[in-house]
């Protein structure tokens, strides 16, 4: 069963991108989005930074997570065609990733890949603990996050 769906903007470098560790599993799917390729999103939900909150009442419905920098999300965003249903991750994470951005500033709450897709799952009940295995500061993450993990248990 696939439980998430990763659409990555084709100027996301491999080198730097979180995700790329997991490619090859079962339960998910990667798409590399192609000028003027179209994603039909609808019934799915995509995690975004201004929605209401995830929560055990959307599992059982696929999850969209979109690859890119801040700066190239709206591109990103344009592919998509259909009515997905927009959530956020609630309120507390923290990301461990080191940001290092001189072109744009990073939205408050903003997570690498892997840390949003690791919690999305958590809060769907997919709880994935090698999912973060390849994931350099995956100690650091699980740390810092430890209160909103039990939190969300």
């Amino acid at each position: 069963m696939v439980k998430a769906t990763i659409i990555r903007h084709p100027k996301e470098r491999l080198s730097k991108c979180s995700l790329e560790p997991l490619r090859g599993r079962g339960d998910l799917v990667f798409y590399k989005a192609t000028r003027g390729e179209r994603f039909d999103v609808s019934g799915k939900i995509i995690l975004a930074v201004d929605a209401p909150p995830l929560s055990q009442v959307d599992a059982g419905n696929e999850l969209v997570l979109l690859d890119s920098t801040w700066r190239l999300l709206p591109d990103l965003e344009a592919s998509l065609e259909g009515e997905p249903t927009r959530r956020s991750l609630p309120a507390g994470l923290l990301t461990a990733y080191p940001r290092v951005s001189k072109i744009s500033e990073d939205p408050q709450g903003g997570l690498a890949s892997v840390e949003a897709l690791y919690a999305a799952l958590w809060l769907l009940g997919h709880i994935c603990s090698e999912m973060l295995d390849a994931y350099y500061w995956k100690d650091v993450f699980l740390e810092i996050n430890r209160q909103w993990f039990e939190e969300h248990s």
